[in-house]
């Protein structure tokens, strides 16, 4: 759809958790008009309806007659049948991660979409975090990013590995701050309460020497999602689930270290080393700078950025290419993984 000053026609597909949000959201947007929803689940679908007041449809295809967009909320083995619905009309479509369940799926989505010239967005949601938002203008060539993704056992999810339910998200992150590719994985995880891989571990290497660790689990006795950037500037820390940061540099115009002792007991954490050098502590040499919370749900900033893309006015900050991207990444750490399981299993 070209640049208009009209309001979005907009339908949701799959009101699950995540799902019923989107149609929450959307409902009130401006520069959207909320269609309705389609699911297939008679009870929910009565329950949604009857709960934000918009417009349940009997079929995908009574929808999809109604709207210029819609969101993909389905399960993501049905991802590639709602998406390739849409986009042949040219139906721009906002597709959860995983894009798919295949790769080869994928590809046949991104076909259609091209096809169709319909806009394709994946939803990797953390992009739109705070405090990733907030860490753009200190980004300066990322060499180590080390990820933590940790959350309590929940019956959700369970059928596929936690790769793909929970470290898929990661992918996504390290790829966009690093831009450059892949060249090598390593990974490995075990199955603890489920017949799945529930905790796994995968290392990055990129072309240009930069390295990821990301780390998720769904057996975690607390939650956790954080990541560290690590350049030559200087060291991010950011709290995910907090949409919360803080950027650590070294201050400009300090003597030379050789000339100073740093860490040692005093005042402000340093004292003279005995051979006249002078005091000074960590808080002395580094400047920390805090990277403030935005306000708003990144939910809602994902939706405006993906009616701005399908009205024209913008590019998709997560293209489906960057899903597809994220997906083929995640195939790989799960070989590697399986591979390791069965090494743990005939040692």
């Amino acid at each position: 759809m070209a640049a208009t000053d009209e309001a979005l026609r907009v339908g949701v597909v799959g009101t699950g958790s995540l799902g019923f949000h989107h149609a929450r959201i959307l409902r009130d947007l401006p520069g959207t008009r909320m269609q309705g929803f389609f699911e297939l689940r008679t009870e929910r679908r009565h329950e949604v309806e009857q709960e934000l007041e918009v417009t349940a449809f009997d079929s995908l295809d009574a929808l999809l007659d109604t709207v210029d967009a819609v969101v993909v909320a389905v399960p993501t083995l049905q991802h590639e049948e709602v998406a390739v619905a849409a986009v042949t009309r040219g139906i721009h479509v906002l597709i959860e991660k995983p894009i798919a369940p295949t790769v080869e799926a994928a590809d046949r989505i991104l076909a259609a979409a091209r096809a169709g010239k319909a806009v394709v967005q994946t939803g990797h949601v953390e992009r739109f975090n705070s405090a990733l938002l907030a860490a753009d203008r200190y980004l300066d060539t990322p060499l180590f990013i080390e990820s933590h993704r940790l959350a309590p056992f929940v019956n959700r999810g369970t059928d596929v590995a936690v790769v793909l339910d929970l470290m898929i998200h990661d992918v996504d992150l390290v790829q966009s701050l690093v831009g450059t590719p892949i060249l090598e994985i390593a990974a490995s995880g075990v199955p603890v309460l489920t017949p799945n891989v529930d905790i796994a571990n995968a290392r990055l290497t990129f072309t240009g020497g930069a390295v990821a660790n990301l780390t998720a689990s769904r057996v975690s006795m607390e939650r956790m999602r954080k990541l560290r950037i690590f350049q030559r500037s200087g060291y991010m820390s950011l709290n995910l689930a907090e949409g919360t940061g803080e950027f650590l540099r070294v201050k400009g115009e300090l003597p030379a270290l050789s000339d100073i002792a740093v860490g040692a007991p005093g005042a402000n954490g340093g004292s003279a080393n005995g051979h006249g050098a002078a005091e000074m502590g960590l808080l002395d040499i580094i400047e920390r700078i805090p990277l403030e919370k935005t306000e708003g749900e990144p939910l809602r900033r994902e939706l405006e950025n993906f009616r701005d893309a399908a009205l024209g006015f913008a590019a998709p900050l997560v293209t489906g290419d960057d899903g597809r991207a994220a997906l083929d990444v995640i195939r790989s750490i799960e070989e590697r993984i399986e591979q390791h399981v069965a090494d743990t299993r005939t040692a």
